[in-house]
């Protein structure tokens, strides 16, 4: 069976670690020095290395990285009426889900008539960073261009791996239409994201960078932090299912290989209280693996970082669960609403049976960038706070200050910066 199957609890937190952990370790040094390379590369000669590294990685020879207008335009024509409902309706949907995400301003006046606030601005540029090489992503498209819009970002540059032809997917290009994209470039890996942070004579410097990306561009994101800001640094992805004897073991075993199929590291894991899932699931994964069109892909994923635990009670598993703060939480369980509460970290929650992971992936509304490999501790989804940026603001009176600036003084003193006191108190002492 490619599937493993663990019965002792101790053993499955220890594996969880193990998945968890299963993009450190041996081959990351010199995948950092090859990124450092090609950054350095992209910093000193600009386009010129953005064309030597697509003909070295993507094996295509560009003479214009920018994809025209015309293309763009082409591939909406050319998309099937289906399709581009599918991508109107997502579109619409994320949409409305991301402008209930606008913060709010704050603006107060205090006990002695000071005002104090905070303000939200949308950044000036935001670049999108769209996967290519095993599959194609039209949705990464929307879920990234929406908040970014919805924030007020003025200008929004896309980037994507060329196929073997030197041309974008039709799809992606389809999405980008949708979403109103104009300025997108066909380059991708650690070399685009040098490009977004520094800018070339092709590519302008933005502000912010967004999208998730393989190895090399997780970890050029994280080299070019400080220089720009990113969204967070994504690892392959996963999902945790939490089911109970009123699951379907074929539609279990489906939303895991739904998972799998996007990489080999891709973690498909379920806990179950159910003896009998825990004993199907495995069979209904083989079983629909059998004319997989990704079956290379995504056994390579089920065998290294599969797993179903046979948990003692709904309790273990939410446990096992937060230990674990997986990207996708599946609750295939008769009442799912109690159990999301109970848990505390996850990236998204998917409840009920007729809430398959896919869903959130393509239209539900809420963002599927999330957060991976047990970061959903400490972040969350995409969203358009990601493109704004807050300032305080702060307008003392004299009576303010005479209130408060024996306080200030006495605090400065404290950390003996004599400059920061003698600021009040010359202000005090004058008229």
């Amino acid at each position: 069976m490619l599937l493993k199957l663990l019965t002792d609890p101790q053993a499955a937190a220890e594996r969880l670690d193990q998945i968890e952990a299963r993009t450190t370790g041996a081959g990351m040094d010199q995948a950092r020095q090859t990124v450092d390379l090609v950054l350095e590369a992209v910093r000193l000669r600009g386009d010129s290395a953005l064309r030597e590294f697509t003909a070295q990685f993507d094996r295509v020879q560009l003479e214009q990285l920018r994809v025209p207008k015309e293309a763009i335009d082409a591939a909406w024509e050319l998309a099937s009426p289906e399709l581009k409902d599918a991508l109107t309706l997502a579109y619409r949907r994320i949409s409305s889900f991301h402008r209930e995400q606008i913060p709010h301003d704050i603006s107060l006046t205090g006990p002695h008539g000071e005002k104090l606030g905070r303000r939200w601005r949308p950044v000036e540029r935001a670049g999108l960073y769209v996967p290519g090489g095993r599959a194609a992503y039209p949705s990464t498209v929307l879920m990234n261009a929406v908040p970014a819009q919805v924030a007020g970002v003025k200008r929004l540059v896309m980037v994507t791996p060329p196929g073997p032809d030197g041309q974008v997917n039709a799809a992606v290009l389809a999405a980008a239409r949708v979403a109103g994209i104009e300025e997108i470039y066909r380059v991708g890996g650690a070399q685009a994201i040098g490009a977004l942070a520094w800018g070339t004579e092709s590519i302008p410097r933005v502000d912010v960078i967004s999208g998730p990306g393989n190895l090399y561009v997780t970890l050029a994101k994280k080299a070019v932090y400080g220089s720009v800001g990113i969204d967070s640094l994504a690892g392959p992805s996963e999902v945790l299912v939490i089911a109970d004897d009123s699951a379907d073991a074929n539609l279990v075993a489906a939303d895991l290989l739904a998972q799998a199929e996007h990489d080999p590291l891709a973690a498909a894991i379920l806990l179950t209280t159910s003896p009998r899932l825990a004993a199907a699931v495995p069979l209904a994964v083989e079983q629909q693996l059998l004319d997989h069109p990704r079956r290379e892909v995504t056994a390579a994923s089920i065998r290294n970082w599969g797993l179903v635990v046979l948990c003692d009670s709904l309790e273990q598993a939410a446990e096992l669960s937060d230990r674990f703060a997986p990207e996708h939480l599946e609750l295939q369980v008769r009442d799912p609403e109690p159990l999301a509460e109970r848990i505390q970290q996850a990236g998204a929650i998917f409840l009920g049976v007729h809430s398959p992971e896919a869903a959130g992936d393509y239209l539900a509304g809420p963002n599927h960038t999330l957060p991976t490999s047990g970061t959903a501790r400490f972040s969350g989804a995409l969203s358009v706070e990601t493109f704004l940026r807050h300032t305080s603001l702060i307008q003392f009176n004299r009576e303010a200050l005479e209130a408060t600036g024996a306080a200030i003084m006495t605090l400065a003193a404290s950390e003996g910066l004599h400059s920061h006191r003698e600021s009040v108190r010359l202000r005090l002492e004058g008229p």
